[in-house]
């Protein structure tokens, strides 16, 4: 029962919306209705400059942080991750805006970051190799889903096998995006400090 308490709390914790509370905050407007009308922290951007985005994508690492550790607490190094799972579903398909949320990159990284540190360096520094270089951050986040499992199962089966459903579910999330860049109608990130 603990187990499925923890999962709940986890997929709770990811569905705080942070893109949309920081941006009400600034008086940037609904996040939902502008730029892509996503939630997290690249459309924040878009809005907002990188400043905002940068806190955004930190408070969205955080909740999934905190999923890791409960999940760490609860049942181990493998259920910590299958937590994190769960807080990047809530982000995600967050049950408060009627399962319309995010695309699970930041919180993703947050995953990583509390599970092993390691993979967050490896993983940070070729997103930012591919985002930076080629101005698509959805293509560094792809590069990141399809590496990441790989990572994991160095570790072992049951670690990478966490890490696989947690790629299946983000390279879902970002199918239109692969879409786009396929076509050439995938759209740069503009990295600007502030707007």
């Amino acid at each position: 029962m603990i187990y499925i308490f923890s999962l709940i709390i986890s997929y709770l914790l990811g569905t705080i919306p942070f893109g949309i509370i920081i941006t009400k905050l600034f008086n940037k407007g609904d996040l939902r209705k502008v730029g892509s009308g996503n939630i997290g922290a690249t459309n924040v951007m878009r809005v907002g400059g990188l400043k905002l985005a940068g806190l955004t994508w930190i408070l969205d690492m955080l909740k999934a942080i905190v999923a890791v550790l409960i999940g760490r607490y609860v049942g181990g190094s493998v259920f910590a991750i299958w937590c994190g799972f769960a807080a990047i579903v809530g982000h995600c398909f967050p049950v408060w805006l009627k399962f319309h949320g995010g695309k699970g990159i930041s919180s993703l990284f947050g995953v990583m970051l509390a599970a092993n540190p390691i993979f967050f360096i490896i993983c940070g520094i070729e997103w930012l190799i591919i985002a930076l270089g080629t101005g698509y951050s959805s293509a560094g986040a792809i590069m990141v889903f399809c590496f990441m499992p790989v990572l994991g199962f160095c570790i072992s089966f049951y670690y990478g096998l966490a890490f696989l459903a947690i790629s299946l579910l983000c390279l879902w999330r970002h199918r239109e995006n692969i879409m786009r860049l396929i076509s050439g109608k995938e759209s740069k990130v503009e990295w600007k400090w502030k707007k």
